[in-house]
């Protein structure tokens, strides 16, 4: 219950506070175990009708692919589990990425998985144009300092239960309200 009530305040913040381009696509994920629920964003995206993405693992030490993603629509389980669009839903490029992590920092940095996905992703993604990458996340997972090295991609902003972060070095994409 305590995590619904934070996702749909996220949800509040973020609505009132970043103006995402009408024609944006956005990507989300879904969400793992204890992992904050981005779907309510995605819903309230989808009803503005935007384009709704999800990424989709293609092999280790490889960017992202974000396939369509409708509420409705049929996932299926990668080879870790993660629930992802069939190969059958068309790829788009996001121009707006809703990044999961598992800590940050006041200077945009994340903390992710591991893997590297995200920030090989976001990398290539802004090698064509803006994007903006927004970390959700519950306000208990900040820090005062995040590890963070020369290949990690930082965040446009940052969204939780309490409110919503811009980091303006960065955040020149979108408009804060």
């Amino acid at each position: 219950m305590a995590g619904a009530f934070a996702e749909r305040a996220a949800v509040r913040h973020l609505v009132t506070r970043v103006s995402v381009p009408e024609q944006a696509i956005v990507a989300g994920y879904w969400p793992m175990a204890d992992e904050f629920d981005d779907r309510p964003f995605l819903a309230h995206f989808a009803d503005r009708g935007h384009d709704c993405v999800l990424p989709v693992i293609t092999a280790k030490g490889e960017p992202l692919m974000f396939r369509r993603w409708r509420a409705g629509d049929e996932l299926v389980a990668n080879r870790l589990g993660i629930e992802e669009p069939g190969a059958d839903a068309p790829a788009l490029d996001p121009s707006v990425v809703l990044v999961p992590l598992l800590a940050f920092d006041g200077e945009g940095n994340r903390l992710g998985y591991g893997g590297g996905f995200y920030d090989r992703s976001l990398a290539k993604l802004r090698e064509r144009g803006p994007v903006l990458a927004i970390g959700v996340a519950f306000a208990g997972q900040a820090m005062d300092e995040v590890p963070h090295g020369p290949n990690d991609q930082r965040l446009d902003w940052i969204v939780t239960e309490e409110g919503v972060s811009a980091f303006p070095q960065i955040a020149a994409g979108a408009l804060v309200r």
